[in-house]
């Protein structure tokens, strides 16, 4: 379960955006675990049993502590789970990858990852917001997660956070 620490903390700070909670979410569900006993037949079943455990803890201490704080789209958290789940790096430095690639992309670009991602709002709420008909929003959208995606990665390698330039139109 240790082990499994960066990837289940990066999942609690998406959410909560704070490294003690975090931290103290981790040590909590390692807690739970323990005294889970031995219901899972593999690894792989107390991590994900133990991820969902951190998440839904991470949701519950966000309403608790902010209330007005949009919490992440659930598509956007699943996709989170799989990611840390394929991903074991460094604490945090997948992480430090994703908020140097959200910086890097432009501004109108961003808007529509805040209005869906981090304001909850549908897809067609977005397209009535930015002015746009719904199947261009799924295509910036598509277009946005495949160049975070390979940002990301060129980070991890070490390379500079450029989304692509084919955001610049979106």
């Amino acid at each position: 379960m240790f082990a499994a620490r960066p990837r289940i903390s990066a999942v609690v700070w998406l959410v909560t955006r704070d490294s003690q909670a975090a931290e103290d979410i981790f040590q909590a569900t390692s807690v739970k675990a323990l005294g889970k006993g031995g219901p899972f037949e593999t690894e792989g079943q107390l991590l994900s049993w133990a991820q969902v455990v951190a998440r839904h803890a991470a949701i519950d201490w966000l309403r608790r502590r902010r209330p007005e704080a949009p919490l992440l789209d659930a598509d956007v958290l699943e996709l989170l789970d799989a990611q840390a789940q394929a991903a074991a790096m460094p604490e945090g430095a997948r992480v430090d990858a994703l908020r140097d690639c959200l910086e890097a992309v432009p501004p109108h670009a961003r808007r529509i990852l805040e209005l869906r991602y981090f304001e909850g709002h549908s897809c067609e709420e977005v397209a009535r917001a930015v002015g746009v008909k719904l199947p261009a929003v799924y295509q910036r959208l598509s277009r946005l997660h495949r160049a975070l995606r390979e940002c990301i990665e060129r980070r991890m390698a070490g390379g500079p956070a450029l989304v692509g330039t084919n955001l610049e139109a979106s």
